[in-house]
């Protein structure tokens, strides 16, 4: 059985932090649990893993950690 979810993540700056997003997003449920999360080897980054709790995530990319697909999408800025 699939479990996973697909969750836009708008992006209101031009990158997030992996564990800041993880947490933002309600995927961790502090920082410390999302670099736990990373450092557990449990995040990949646009299909591969990422070992970087700091890794700077921009408009575009998708990250994937426990079932849950975060799909990174910039704010509309323009008028």
């Amino acid at each position: 059985m699939n479990t996973s979810s697909s969750v836009p993540f708008q992006l209101n700056a031009e990158f997030v932090e992996l564990c800041n997003l993880l947490k933002l997003a309600g995927v961790a449920d502090s920082g410390g649990q999302g670099k736990r999360m990373v450092a557990d080897g449990e995040v990949t980054v646009d299909g591969q893993p990422e070992s970087r709790k700091s890794a700077k995530i921009r408009a575009g990319q998708t990250v994937v950690c426990r079932g849950v697909t975060l799909v990174v999408v910039a704010t509309d800025a323009d008028a």
